[in-house]
């Protein structure tokens, strides 16, 4: 029985020569993360897969403190790691030392970064989309000139509505070049007043799809005063156009059906219609027989002297009355102009005439007299007031031997404005004399 092993004996010799072996020790390794749960402990357990294997993991907490980012299902990871095996279980598993996201983790990193910023500035929010035409006159159609997207929209749109006038814009969807080529595209397809603009391509992977996730393109999309259809990559492909956009189709194809409406519905539909209002005439008809019928056997229509017999004897009242009335007001009239004409009286108004005349001129004669005695008046009263003021002017008292006294230009009336040594001015009528008082007596001295 010494010959055999137990199990945790010929696990532990796996063990060690896995761990004996110096390739094992350090490799690198990139796949595809799932089953991933934190522990309360703060480790990480995860398992990483590609597309044929899959093998189990294991982060120590004090690795995963210095990860730059928030692992999650469905990253694509570079780690650098051992290979060990788990005693207890007897699985070989990965312990991990370091981990950061491949290239197209990157990609998905930056991509739900750009989304949540471009959702919290409102460019996503439903109050910003417009309605697609019904029925479009004008559809621009912004792909490629080749490939299969735009075979699908243009066989789409003929098959539906062949009506509406395709404008082809041949635009770059990939490259370093696509980017400023869509925005310039959709700035011109915005400018020919088209009904509806569908931008679109064929699937690919997110590195091919990525200028439909620039934010300069989704700006572009959201100041377009077109209603835009994003069909961008497949069904399962989701870029940031198609949240901006005000409808998202999930190919080419169906960006195409709902750009426009079937011809067969419509045919359908027309005849639908044709078929309710056939209906409604027939029954609108045959509604309005049965009132004519229901008219046609009234009584009055069976003798039509019934209906005007009343109106012609109305008529001739009312002419009766007609005539009595213009008849009464000329008999009106005749006996109001005879009146005037009994009160008026030639004679009487040419004796009332001249007798206005007569007051008229004794009046002029009174008023003309009276403005003459007013004038002579006047101007004796101006006559011995002009001669009152000259009696009282100044230069006329001076001829007569007075003169003025002025003080700082000041006219001295009284000897108490007067001192001893003041300087005086007499104004005489020649002319002015300067002079100094020597002294001054006043009347009560």
């Amino acid at each position: 029985m010494s010959e055999y092993l137990s199990v945790t004996t010929l696990t532990k010799y796996i063990k060690y020569k896995f761990d004996q072996d110096p390739h094992l020790q350090s490799i690198l390794l990139k796949g595809e993360l799932s089953n991933f749960k934190k522990h309360s402990s703060g480790h990480l357990y995860f398992n990483v897969k590609d597309k044929d294997s899959v093998i189990s993991a294991m982060m120590f907490k004090g690795n995963a403190n210095q990860l730059t980012f928030e692992p999650k299902e469905g990253d694509e990871v570079l780690l650098e790691a051992r290979v060990s095996v788990y005693e207890r279980r007897g699985n070989y598993q990965i312990y991990v030392n370091k981990m950061e996201l491949d290239g197209i983790g990157n990609l998905y990193q930056n991509l739900e970064q750009l989304k949540q910023k471009l959702k919290k500035e409102g460019f996503f929010n439903n109050e910003h989309k417009k309605p697609i035409p019904r029925f479009p006159k004008k559809i621009a159609i912004l792909t490629a000139s080749t490939g299969a997207a735009i075979r699908d929209i243009q066989s789409t749109i003929n098959s539906r509505y062949p009506l509406a006038e395709k404008i082809q814009i041949s635009t770059l969807v990939q490259g370093t070049q696509a980017k400023e080529d869509i925005i310039k595209n959709i700035k011109y397809a915005d400018s020919l007043g088209v009904d509806t603009i569908i931008v679109g391509r064929g699937g690919g992977s997110i590195e091919d799809l990525w200028n439909f996730n620039e934010e300069d393109v989704v700006k572009a999309i959201f100041e377009c005063q077109t209603p835009i259809i994003s069909a961008v990559g497949h069904e399962t492909d989701f870029t940031l156009s198609d949240f901006v956009a005000d409808v998202r189709a999930a190919t080419p194809t169906q960006a195409a059906v709902m750009a426009t409406p079937d011809q067969y519905e419509l045919m359908q539909q027309i005849k639908q219609y044709q078929f309710s209002l056939s209906r409604y005439i027939k029954q609108y008809l045959e509604k309005q027989y049965k009132q004519l019928d229901h008219l046609a056997s009234y009584y009055k229509f069976k003798q039509p002297s019934l209906l005007y017999d009343q109106q012609i004897q109305r008529k001739d009242d009312l002419e009766r009355q007609l005539t009595q009335l213009l008849l009464s007001k000329i008999e009106n009239k005749k006996y109001q102009l005879k009146v005037l004409h009994q009160n008026f009286n030639v004679k009487t108004l040419n004796q009332t005439i001249l007798q206005n005349k007569r007051q008229l001129v004794n009046v002029k004669n009174r008023l003309s007299n009276l403005t003459m005695k007013n004038i002579h008046n006047n101007k004796l009263e101006f006559k011995n007031k002009v001669e009152l003021l000259n009696n009282l002017s100044p230069t006329n008292t001076m001829l007569r031997g007075y003169s003025i006294i002025n003080k700082d230009d000041k006219v001295i009336t009284s000897t108490q404005d007067l001192s001893k040594d003041d300087e005086i001015t007499l104004a005489m009528k020649d002319g002015n004399v300067d002079a100094i008082v020597k002294k001054v007596r006043c009347e009560h001295e």
